[in-house]
């Protein structure tokens, strides 16, 4: 874009600069949700600001996804209209790619506004349900390096990021092992225990 004037991209950066953002925020979450159900901290405090940040993250990173497909309808190059952003494999332009996108934003929704019905799902089915959040990250990583046209650009910051989520996941996988669910744990008599 060198010596052209970026008001004629300002749809096209605008799109750009909010899918970045929206990754960003999906890969912090995703991580301190990782971190959460791995329990990589037993300081006190740690989980509910763990928590905290989980959920608002969350929240500001389906925001940005919305304003990354609001704002693609503007760019004259694309043209994706309202199916291109709404329907995945529709649109022309790298399809596989971008329809990874469209179904990552889906899930994302789906699983993060799911928290708020939790009680009605159940607390057991909401967390296994909840689970495929780390879809949403693997889909978000494929859309990025798939569907951007500077893609090149971003390779090496976002495939960083799969070492920490790789490394957190792998910790929630091999903890939910080591851990045997309660109901066939043997109970221990009161007084027991400290012996």
């Amino acid at each position: 874009m060198s010596g052209r004037d970026p008001a004629r991209y300002g749809w096209w950066l605008a799109s750009r600069a909010s899918g970045v953002v929206a990754l960003a925020l999906v890969t912090l979450s995703v991580a301190a949700g990782l971190a959460m159900a791995g329990r990589v901290s037993r300081r006190p405090g740690v989980a509910r600001r763990l928590r905290g940040a989980h959920e608002h993250l969350a929240l500001v990173g389906l925001a940005m996804i919305g304003v990354h497909g609001l704002t693609l309808l503007g760019d004259h190059w694309l043209h994706p209209g309202l199916r291109g952003i709404a329907i995945p494999l529709w649109m022309n332009y790298r399809p596989a790619a971008t329809g990874a996108g469209i179904l990552a934003g889906y899930v994302a929704a789906a699983l993060g506004l799911s928290f708020y019905a939790r009680r009605r799902l159940g607390a057991r089915r909401w967390r296994r349900v909840h689970r495929l959040t780390i879809a949403v990250y693997a889909l978000a990583v494929v859309h990025a390096l798939g569907a951007g046209t500077d893609a090149a650009t971003l390779r090496a910051p976002v495939l960083a990021t799969t070492v920490p989520i790789g490394l957190l996941f792998a910790r929630r996988l091999t903890r939910g092992r080591r851990r045997a669910p309660a109901a066939s744990r043997p109970a221990v008599p009161v007084g027991e225990g400290a012996r």
